[in-house]
């Protein structure tokens, strides 16, 4: 696997752009295809008041419309800065071939974004997290299993 410099100066413009343009944080991302961007993203979650709206969670939707799947096998993600927990498992559940970035996590916690936290919470049992976990009604959570299993139409990912 190589990257492409050309791809990554993309990523960190949009995410360059995206703060000198006020509309959200300074995170960027591009999904490259047969040597080709499909599709980009920014961060946007104080624009539009999403918490999950970061570039490559961006990026991996407008990619999978382009894909005409959720599956985004053969893609690459060139992206501003090391992925976030949440962006880190989309991309997995996107089955990308693989990830370039640019800024670390070092770098992004040194402006204000440490997801460290998030690491360690993962990590933690769910009765010991910060936010409580627990479960309910538990003997009817296979209900919705059993229907999908069930499903004729059902589509395995």
């Amino acid at each position: 696997m190589q990257g492409n410099p050309e791809f990554m100066r993309q990523a960190i413009a949009l995410a360059t752009d995206n703060v000198t343009s006020g509309q959200g944080g300074p995170f960027g991302a591009v999904i490259v295809h047969d040597g080709k961007v499909i599709a980009s993203g920014a961060n946007y979650v104080t624009s539009t008041f999403d918490p999950i709206a970061h570039a490559e969670i961006v990026a991996i939707r407008n990619a999978c419309k382009v894909m005409g799947s959720f599956s985004l096998e053969g893609c690459t993600m060139c992206t501003s800065c090391e992925p976030c927990p949440m962006c880190l498992a989309a991309i997995y559940w996107a089955r990308m071939d693989g990830i370039f970035y640019s800024g670390t996590a070092a770098d992004a916690a040194a402006a204000g974004f440490d997801d460290a936290f998030l690491y360690e919470e993962i990590k933690r049992p769910m009765t010991e997290r910060s936010i409580p976990s627990l479960p309910l009604l538990h003997e009817r959570g296979r209900e919705s299993f059993d229907a999908w299993l069930d499903s004729a139409g059902r589509v395995d990912y």
